[in-house]
């Protein structure tokens, strides 16, 4: 008989701000974003239950996370991860990758227990210039880092795999197999500029399981992009499988950005501020004023490098599902967004759950059906690019 399977929502690539203490992690993440500001922010506001924390590799954010279990707080699960209030957070790092001759790459690691992270940080002291700061660049071969990794019981997961900057096939190489094995590659994560049918263009990626994650620096930004996993717990043990599409945990969605509003999704000119969205464009120099000062969009790099005309699916691959985040909607202020998280508890409720009858009791017809019209993919979108999101212009 097989186990019961819950849904739960996870978003595995949140950094840490400043550690309790106030020391710095992330130099670009808010200050409220530490491990205990983080935990309230999903369990409370977001209903994200499984939340990966991709700065537990510095001894500061340790400290903090050893005082929540000492205090009773949170507690360690056996099968992995630190819970609090029903949300399950993972413990995890951004690594730098740059092999010889080829530009940088971010990975995730992730790992089950406490005792083990601090394990890969002593391993990663003597290999990297400050340990205490987030997405640092390691001083070791990319495939003997995999391999520490998997020695120490955790998992590797490249990171927003397209963008033009520090990701594999971004600004690191045309093949993921020319920097990584891919035998020890658990899953690889799309990014805010591309979807499920893009990565369709590149046949490497047919076996791997995509998330789609918020790469957050702000508390607001948790959830932007997030997986509907089916997993009988929130666990790294769980999640693992999930990944590995075993005993039927799996993920069931990804909802993400339209790519049309990432910030990097097409080519953008730093000569005249121009996001060059055509059908078909060359990435040479800009079409409008001749500079060849291009920042190359995810869209133009994919196809400069796939090895299909067509996309291709794998039957395994969940549902994509455009989801304009609450914080996009024109005429969403914080105001009317406190007014239906108090109605509704949860953004996952407001985004998932709740009718669009009872928005409309909250907030009128014109929001509700923009909510809805988000839920569906049915708001109409500029493009963003050269680092400027894309926006909504209207339903």
């Amino acid at each position: 008989m097989s186990a019961h399977l819950d849904t739960i929502f996870a978003d595995l690539h949140i950094h840490i701000g400043r550690t309790g203490g106030g020391a710095p992690v992330k130099i670009s993440g808010s200050k409220d974003l530490t491990f205990a500001g983080i935990a309230r922010e999903a369990a409370e506001r977001k209903g994200i239950g499984l939340v990966g924390i991709i700065d537990c590799q510095s001894p500061g954010v340790q400290e903090d996370i050893e005082e929540a279990l000492r205090h009773g707080e949170m507690q360690e699960l056996t099968d992995g991860g630190i819970t609090f209030q029903g949300t399950t957070l993972l413990l995890g790092s951004e690594l730098e990758i740059r092999e010889p001759g080829m530009g940088p790459a971010h990975v995730l690691a992730f790992f089950p227990h406490l005792e083990t992270i601090r394990g890969f940080t002593e391993w990663l002291s003597s290999r990297m210039k400050n340990v205490n700061l987030s997405s640092q660049r390691v001083y070791a071969p990319a495939k003997l880092l995999q391999e520490e990794v998997i020695a120490r019981g955790g998992m590797m997961i490249p990171a927003h795999i397209f963008t033009p900057h520090r990701s594999i096939y971004g600004s690191c190489a045309p093949r993921m197999a020319d920097v990584l094995d891919p035998a020890l590659i658990e899953g690889v994560e799309l990014g805010l500029s591309a979807d499920t049918e893009m990565a369709g263009l590149l046949s490497e990626l047919d076996p791997h399981t995509l998330l789609t994650n918020s790469d957050a620096h702000s508390l607001g930004k948790i959830g932007r992009e997030y997986n509907e996993l089916r997993l009988k717990e929130a666990s790294f043990k769980e999640f693992v499988k999930a990944l590995r599409r075993e005993d039927g945990r799996h993920v069931a969605g990804n909802y993400g950005l339209n790519p049309r509003l990432g910030k990097y999704h097409r080519t953008y000119c730093s000569g005249c501020s121009y996001i060059i969205d055509e059908a078909e464009t060359t990435v040479e120099r800009c079409p409008y004023c001749g500079s060849p000062k291009l920042v190359r969009g995810v869209l133009d790099r994919i196809r400069s490098i796939a090895d299909r005309q067509e996309p291709n699916v794998p039957s395994h691959r969940p549902p994509y599902h455009y989801q304009v985040p609450l914080e996009f909607i024109p005429g969403l202020g914080p105001a009317k967004l406190e007014l239906l998280l108090r109605a509704f508890g949860t953004e996952m409720n407001i985004l998932h759950r709740v009718p669009e009858e009872s928005l409309t009791d909250q907030v009128g017809p014109i929001l509700a059906g923009q909510i809805a019209a988000a839920r569906s993919g049915r708001l109409e979108l500029a493009s963003g690019g050269g680092g400027v999101y894309g926006k909504v212009v209207k339903s």
